[in-house]
This record gives structure tokens, sequence and C-alpha cells, in this order.
């Protein structure tokens, strides 16, 4: 019996460039990407070549302008080359989405002379990039954020403990979110910070249930000194520009989402195919089918929202509802795809012979970073019924 493969996402992309940057990411997931995830995932490689393989075929600078060493590619089609990386592994996936991220207050805060000098190294130049914001008392409720800059002269001093840092202890770069000002939001700046900074440290890798490959750690700032060439955006100005990432985070990670639950829908529909009881394939009958059309409708669902959200970011629409909405969908979508694929393998699918357990454990971590979904729910509130009142 020939096995069952499930076919290629059929993916609506806007330009033949992008037709054949699809074409480029596929092959590599191919080759590079899928064929040792489970085993570097066991043992809790991160794939740093990998990542210089990425940056050198310029997918680490996707969404940023050319003139700077990026791809001048709408998220629309970013958001997609997310998707089929997060498909082969989600360490990866979320690793470009952070990278991503971690670039957006330069790129689009700094000043011009800030992003000649610092842009082109950060998109192209294999360096790998985190985002220093959440702290271990400060994690839904960034604003009360305590890492503090001091100011003497020209060069800041940043002390203060920063915790969930993906990359943390393993990036060239971090973008660095600390209060040189008052108490709440509008007393926080942004800081580009050197990874081998004097006085910067990590602690050792949390321990998680999924995306064991790819390093999460706290980050000691002990009298970190950077120069005020490296403050991005105004005095004050850090805590907006945060938001304004986030927004764009929120889409890579409803992207991965969409990703991780194509793959465990695959693996199903494989799975099911070849599995043969009572004398024909498991997917003949009616009670799987149903399941499996319901899991595909949700997988496509998940991908339309987050499609439609990056659009309106590409024309330069308000989008941070729908971000929060894709988010919030998206991941719960992955949580669920994921755990109905366990269900469909039977024991198979409890063991780490297959895929689809580790799937549904790395989905999990989607629906609490970049704002759980909770989060979610009250941001979408707020578009819709305004802030609460108090």
């Amino acid at each position: 019996m020939t096995e069952y493969v499930p076919p290629p996402v059929d993916r609506r992309l806007p330009t033949e460039e992008a037709r054949d940057l699809m074409a480029l990411v596929r092959e590599l997931a191919e080759r590079e990407i899928r064929p040792p995830a489970a085993e570097e995932e066991e043992a809790g490689r991160f794939p740093r070549a990998l990542f210089t393989l990425l940056s050198e075929s310029g997918l680490l600078s996707l969404p940023y302008a050319s003139e700077f060493g990026g791809g001048d590619q709408p998220y629309e089609v970013y958001l997609q080359v997310l998707e089929e990386l997060a498909a082969a592994r989600l360490t990866v996936g979320l690793g470009v989405s952070v990278h991503t991220l971690a670039c957006h207050a330069l790129a689009g805060y700094g000043t011009k002379e800030q992003r000649a000098e610092h842009l082109p190294a950060m998109l192209g130049g294999g360096l790998l990039g985190a985002y220093c914001l959440s702290e271990p008392a400060a994690g839904s409720d960034a604003a009360s954020l305590t890492t503090r800059a001091t100011r003497s002269g020209d060069v800041w001093t940043i002390e203060g403990t920063k915790a969930w840092t993906t990359h943390g202890g393993i990036a060239d770069f971090y973008t660095v979110l600390a209060r040189t000002g008052g108490s709440g939001p509008h007393g926080i700046t942004a800081f580009l910070v050197p990874g081998d900074a004097e006085g910067l440290t990590a602690a050792r890798p949390e321990r998680k249930m999924g995306m064991k490959g790819s390093p999460t750690a706290q980050l000691h700032f002990d009298g970190v000194r950077v120069s005020d060439a490296r403050r991005i955006g105004e005095e004050g100005q850090g805590f907006s520009i945060a938001l304004s990432a986030l927004d764009s985070g929120r889409l890579g990670i409803a992207a991965c989402a969409i990703g991780v639950a194509q793959a465990a829908l695959d693996e199903a529909l494989a799975y099911t195919a070849g599995r043969r009881q009572f004398g024909r394939p498991i997917a003949d009958f009616q009670g799987l089918r149903f399941m499996l059309a319901e899991l595909a409708t949700q997988v496509e669902a998940g991908r339309a929202l987050y499609l439609s959200a990056a659009r309106l970011r590409d024309a330069g629409l308000p989008f941070a509802k729908e971000a929060a909405m894709a988010k919030l969908f998206c991941t719960d979508t992955a949580m669920r795809v994921t755990t109905d694929a366990v269900q469909l393998l039977g024991g198979y699918g409890y063991t780490a012979d297959f895929p689809v357990e580790r799937y549904m454990r790395e989905a999990k971590v989607l629906q609490i970073v970049e704002g759980t979904n909770q989060i979610q729910r009250m941001v979408i509130a707020r578009h819709l019924a305004g802030p609460e009142s108090h």
C-alpha cells in the first residue's frame, strides 16, 4: 500500500517572487528542519547553525526594508513563511518570529544613523535577537516592570532581571525595556543591548514541557552599561514601542500556531489513511471523518483570520484588535487540533514514536506567550466596549 502524503497547503500568494520564496522555504523545511526535529527537541539542542543558514537565505529579514538588508515582503507573505517553518519545527518558526520582534523597535523607531549602523547585521549578518519585556513579577502587567536604567552623561547603566526570554543566553543582541522615569507605562525606555555586554548573564534555561530545543531563560543585568546611542526612540516612549511590536508579534504567534495545527492534521490524515481496522482504513469511519473535517475547518479559519489581520497591517490600517483575535483563535485552535490528533492516533498518539504528542505539548505554550489568551480577550473587549470603568 502506498503511504498517504497530505498535499501541501494551497497558498494564495500575491507575487511570483513570493511563490519562489515559499518554494525555497518548503525545500529548506524538508531538507534541513523537519528530519532532525524530533531528535533535537528531545535532546534540547538549539539549531544555531540553521539560524545562520536562514539569515544567509534572507529569511530573518523578510518584513523589513531592503534599504537596510530586509526582504521587502508584506506581512501576508512573511506570516505564511512562519507557518511553514513552524509546521516543520516550532523552535524554528517561533525563533524567527522572536528575532523579527527583536528587530522591530530599531527598524520602526531608530534614527537613520542607528538603522544604518545596526540593522544590516541584525537582519542578514547571521546575528540572532531576543526581546526583553517580561520580568519575574511583571508578566501580563508589563507596565509595572522594575528593571531600571540610570543615565550618567552619555551612558546608561541597567540593573534588574528579565524573565521568559526566548534565546536568553544565546542571542547576539537584546531589545530591552527598562524604567528610566516614574511608575507606569510612561517611564519606560527601549535599548539595544549587545549579547556580550559586561554584567549581562543568563540563568539556567527553564525546564519546559515543550519546545525544549528553544532556550528560555532569565537574564540578569548587573550594571550593564550602554551608550545613549543605543537608546531607541525617546525617553519614556518604550512602552508604546513595546505595544507596537507586540501587535505584530501576536500575528507571528498566530501563524506559528496554525503551522503546528497543520502539521498535526497532516499526521492524523496520514495515519488514519494507513491504519486498518475491521478490514478497512479507519479514515473510512464516519466518526473519524467528521473529526478530520472539523479540524481542517478550524485550521483554515485560523489561517484566514491571521491573513486578514496581516492585510490590514500591510495596508497601513489599524489591526491591534484583529491581531489579538488571531492570536486567541489560532492558538486555541492549535491546542484543540493537536489534542484531537493524539486521540485520532490512539495509543500511538501518546508515544514519542509519532510527533503529535510533541505538537500537543508545544501548542500549549502558544496560548501563553506574547500575552496570554486571557489578555487577548481583554484587548478585544476594550476595542469593542471601551476601557473598563473603575
